[in-house]
């Protein structure tokens, strides 16, 4: 029953922790300054990562311990006990010793993991262990036996006192932003040390370089890179460090956070481009978002979610949520797949070409108009008209109107417009035909009336306007670009930029062209050099070249460089160019041809910028927003948790890279994910009850499941006390071994995937101090000071036996020097790390960790027994 009980809190607890990861994940846009004055809005963490582990993520860890402490006090009277105190240190000795010697054992063979805020973990570690030296103070220096008021009030103080230093040196705040980094090369490994640092040399001695986010930034206002930058800014003036301000260092921080979180997902991108070049972008953005899931840095809270669906066939929260994921997207595809609801019953009529062009001397020129759609029954009249533009009807063109009828089954129709030459050099005119008024008729022709409510048959749909452009044909042309300036994006392969030859169209002409380098570099850096002639034949008025862009898929990009268009030259003028005795209509052409010969236009140089691809930086964007992994554990609707609460799901926790989508779907539950789902039934059932974590942003789910996990933590130290009599236990051995033990299981479990899954040792080892810690200043400061003020308030002592209690504190301090000292010992480069390294170290370090957690477990039950004197 003890033990079923402990599965019941592991599971609510994995619902508080879910609110928890929800709350702690809230976000806030911000705008940050680049080095260079830009500025960008970037979406940044409301909660710092350092207090949130200590506070929220700590106190979900943790509140079995600490609300048994709390309970036991209030539910005996307010008189001390010895099971919530024996589980707080019993699960601290748990933590340190045996959860530490299984991440340190788990790690692959050859790898290792260091702790990566090195200042974060000394502040932690020590309060950890500081904890326990106060509780030996207040218990048997201090009063021995006896807590007063203050010494309870100060225990309770002392946690956020931690929080705040913790935070201090996560920040480098006050003396730590005076500390300067040294940065040298040993061995060709670069070393970093916290210190005084020499004045800088350079420069003469009095000039000024400021380290900006990786760069150096001169004083004539260049920036330069800075090989051995690291994470901090500091100016460095002739005479010391000055640190830059608060607000500048968090800039540059968001900056370089954002700017990793950028890099790490188009690495992803390009290695799954490498890996399956078969695939569209849409399945390498689904496999894009699984492995940033999957890689990236994980909280707390996540570990120990994942840890407790996995032990109770929930299922893999990864894998699920990509499967669930790749259906959701199957099935808003499939409701995209759908056509125009009336096409097939009403019919479209429009003209084929909104833009055609034709040259001055064609003569005619024919419109096509199209029908399409519809169920091919009726008639349709549709008027048209001409309109003048810049083209004026009877001198450029002759005006025309009419009337098309298309018959049952007709489809297409021809407008015709004659079109009026001369000899006379003009730019480029332009005339509109409008299609107006639609009628239906029968398949006899009679015009059918509307009926009130009835479908339309037809309708005219765009473009209804064609707007006609008449290219001049006296003039040999003159070349240009569309536009002065053209942006394509990195990703487009090959552009293609279009020639116009507008004003005449008179022979064969030759246009010489070439690329010229700007920002954007070519020979293959960022595009193909390109030179050539595009010819232009007689009557012709476009032509195309090529140019190759080179796609390195940067998630900001901005160079440019140019097309250059050269002086065209005739090929052939479009007249006889026999030499001879020419008649006088002969020569008049051929000075009129001399007149118009080609030439360059407005636009000969163009400019070309390259940009980011814009569906390449919103695919970067959407998977950095939905690499929130409050997303992927939080819940949205009650139905969502009774569908899970009554689902199997595979529990494997080895996550495959190699898998896709389809093969996570499809993976089936074992044998023993059914076994724990039939087991944990009930519970989950009855947590499904729970607010959805989408509720008030997290703090609905947040405060009932606390709730339910105190309601079931005093069962639970009920149980453990009959249990510890039925077998002949005391409540101190019960509390130090079997207590602490069965809430300690599910962090042992998510230790150990934060162990093998994160690439720093922070998540399984750094946060073990933290949680020591705190289940010390909340679970004991609480339940005493509560306790103190009670009895104070009657005039009497508050009374705590120093017993086997006090023997047990200290027997876990000395103890956790020990582990302290071993575990900064591992640093060194022969081992590489606090956890994991080669097979002998790893094997040592386990061993040795399980005998102190074996010896502490033994030498207190011999206390507790009497076989050894205590304090």
């Amino acid at each position: 029953m003890l033990m079923y009980m402990f599965l019941g809190v592991s599971i609510i607890a994995d619902r508080f922790m879910a609110s928890i990861e929800v709350i702690t994940s809230q976000e806030k846009e911000v705008t940050i300054t680049m080095p260079n004055g830009e500025t960008s809005v970037a979406t940044v963490r409301i909660w710092n990562e350092t207090v949130s582990n200590l506070t929220l993520m700590a106190l979900g860890s943790s509140a079995p311990e600490i609300l048994l402490s709390v309970i036991e006090v209030c539910g005996h009277g307010f008189e001390a006990g010895e099971l919530g105190p024996g589980t707080i240190v019993g699960s601290a000795a748990f933590n340190m010793f045996v959860i530490i010697s299984i991440c340190v054992y788990v790690i692959p063979e050859g790898e290792s993991r260091k702790i990566k805020h090195l200042r974060v973990f000394f502040i932690t570690a020590f309060w950890s262990i500081f904890a326990y030296i106060w509780l030996f103070l207040i218990l048997s220096v201090i009063s021995p036996g006896e807590v007063e008021v203050w010494e309870a009030l100060v225990t309770l103080l002392y946690f956020p006192v931690c929080v705040l230093l913790a935070w201090i040196a996560d920040r480098r705040l006050l003396f730590y932003k005076y500390m300067g980094k040294r940065y040298h090369k040993r061995h060709g490994i670069v070393v970093e040390t916290e210190g005084d640092t020499e004045p800088s040399k350079a420069g003469g001695g009095g000039g000024m370089e400021m380290v900006l986010d990786g760069k150096f930034l001169s004083r004539a206002g260049g920036v330069t890179p800075a090989d051995n930058c690291g994470d901090g800014a500091m100016a460095t003036v002739a005479g010391g460090n000055l640190p830059l301000s608060n607000s500048a260092m968090v800039n540059m921080e968001n900056t370089k956070e954002l700017d990793d979180s950028r890099k790490e997902v188009i690495r992803i991108i390009r290695e799954l481009k490498q890996k399956y070049p078969e695939r569209e972008l849409d399945q390498l953005v689904e496999l894009a978002n699984y492995y940033a899931l999957l890689h990236q840095q994980k909280s707390r809270a996540f570990y120990r979610i994942q840890a407790t669906r996995m032990m109770i066939g929930a299922g893999n929260v990864l894998k699920k949520h990509a499967a669930a994921d790749h259906a959701r997207r199957t099935a808003v595809v499939e409701d995209d797949v759908v056509e125009d609801d009336d096409l097939p019953v009403c019919s479209r009529i429009t003209f084929e070409n909104a833009h055609p062009q034709c040259m001055e001397n064609c003569g005619v020129l024919s419109l096509p108009v199209v029908c399409h759609g519809g169920l091919g029954e009726s008639t349709f009249y549709v008027d048209y008209r001409t309109e003048d533009g810049s083209a004026n009807a009877g001198s450029d063109y002759q005006y025309s109107e009419g009337t098309l009828v298309f018959k049952p089954g007709e489809t297409h129709k021809d407008i015709k417009v004659g079109i009026i030459d001369d000899d006379i050099f003009e730019e480029d005119e332009h005339f509109f035909v409008r299609l107006m008024n639609l009628r239906v008729g029968d398949a006899e022709g009679m015009f059918e009336s509307d009926e009130a409510g009835a479908a339309p048959k037809g309708r005219l749909a765009e473009p209804l306007v064609a707007t006609v452009t008449i290219l001049d044909d006296d003039h040999a042309g003159i070349f240009t670009f569309g536009e002065r300036v053209v942006r394509v994006c990195e990703s487009v392969g090959t552009m293609e930029v279009t020639v116009v030859r507008n004003s005449g169209a008179r022979g064969t002409v030759a246009l010489p062209y070439r690329t010229e380098a700007g920002t954007a570099r070519g020979g293959g850096e960022d595009y193909e050099d390109a030179r050539g002639e595009l010819e232009f034949v007689n009557d012709q008025t476009t032509q195309t070249l090529q140019v190759r862009i080179i796609d390195d898929e940067e998630y900001e990009k901005h160079e440019n460089f140019f097309i250059v268009l050269e002086e065209p030259r005739w090929l052939k003028r479009g007249i006889s160019d026999e030499e001879g005795q020419m008649s006088a209509e002969e020569e008049e052409a051929r000075r009129i041809s001399e007149m118009g010969k080609p030439i360059l236009g407005e636009y000969s140089r163009l400019e070309v910028v390259i940009e980011e691809s814009y569906e390449f930086k919103s695919t970067v964007d959407k998977l950095i927003k939905k690499t929130n992994l409050a997303l992927v554990i939080g819940t949205h609707s009650w139905r969502e948790q009774f569908v899970e609460a009554v689902t199997v799901s595979a529990g494997n926790g080895d996550d495959d890279d190699e898998e896709d989508e389809e093969a996570r779907a499809g993976r089936k539950p074992s044998c023993c994910d059914y076994v724990m789902h039939f087991l944990t039934v009930f519970w989950k059932v009855l947590f499904a009850f729970v607010p959805p974590t989408e509720c008030w942003s997290g703090w609905a789910c947040f405060l009932v499941s606390i709730s339910l996990i105190g309601l079931l933590t005093a069962v639970i130290g009920d149980l453990a006390s009959h249990f510890g009599c039925t077998v002949g236990l005391k409540d101190t051995v019960t509390a130090v071994v079997f207590v602490a033990l069965g809430t300690s299981i599910p962090d042992t479990f998510a230790s150990k995937v934060a162990a093998t899954q994160d690439q720093h040792a922070d998540a399984s080892v750094g946060n073990v101090t933290g949680s020591n810690a705190v289940n010390v200043f909340l679970g004991i400061g609480v339940a005493w000071t509560v306790a103190a003020i009670f009895w104070n308030a009657q005039g009497k002592p508050f009374l705590v036996d120093p017993g086997s209690l006090a023997f047990s504190v200290t027997l876990f301090t000395i103890f956790a020097f020990i582990a302290m000292a071993l575990l900064l010992f591992r640093r060194r480069p022969s081992i590489g790390g606090e956890l994991g390294g080669p097979r002998g170290a790893r094997i040592l370090t386990s061993l040795l960790l399980l005998g102190l957690w074996f010896l502490y477990i033994l030498f207190s039950s011999l206390v507790a027994y009497c076989h050894i004197d205590g304090f």
